[in-house]
């Protein structure tokens, strides 16, 4: 069984990349979960921008939660499966507190880190990051008309984000690939399954 991890900025196309790669896997029986915040009551979503280290730990903790329930499930249909679809991982979790360090110094990311060790997550065996420059990713909010916390889209934010998953030994997953996301879904899906068909 491979886990595998779909990561980048909000609307890199990440959901919209997930469902156009499921039916290009064939014969592969596929277990996938949506991102976090898909789970969470829209109420209860902690905010992007957390106003502290407590905050943001808090924030930690309860994604976690959710992590927990998927390693979980994962184990009681685990038979026959062939692969997991992740989108966004415990990666996503830590990569936003590495951010948040380093625009807040809230010192949260190394807590986090030493908390997950003592916590059940899925270990991604590969992730694609969907790599999409600002513009781009500005554009496809002002399409889309939907509610956003605009924070997430703040230009330093998504660079220290983007940070974490470039540099050599911060990434949980075992191998991080990044994929030009600024074309058609369905060309990235492809992409991707090809890369998946050589392992």
């Amino acid at each position: 069984m491979r886990i595998v991890a779909l990561e980048g900025p909000s609307f890199a196309g990440k959901t919209s990349t997930m469902s156009a790669l499921q039916p290009l896997l064939g014969s592969l029986t596929v277990v996938s979960y949506d991102c976090y915040v898909d789970e969470i009551a829209s109420d209860n979503v902690p905010p992007a921008y957390t106003r502290s280290a407590a905050e943001q730990l808090s924030a930690f903790e309860l994604f976690m939660q959710i992590e927990a329930t998927r390693v979980v499930d994962l184990r009681d249909r685990a038979n026959g499966v062939d692969l997991v679809i992740l989108d966004r991982s415990v990666d996503t979790l830590l990569a936003h507190a590495y951010a948040l360090d380093r625009l807040y110094e809230y010192g949260v990311h190394d807590k986090a880190r030493s908390r997950l060790t003592q916590l059940a997550y899925l270990c991604p065996d590969r992730t694609f990051y969907l790599d999409a420059s600002l513009g781009a990713l500005q554009q496809r909010r002002r399409r889309s008309g939907q509610p956003f916390d605009s924070f997430l889209l703040d230009p330093a934010f998504v660079e220290h984000s983007r940070g974490y998953f470039l540099q050599k030994g911060l990434p949980i997953s075992a191998q991080v690939s990044i994929i030009h996301a600024e074309q058609d879904q369905t060309i990235i899906a492809k992409r991707i399954a090809e890369m998946l068909g050589q392992e």
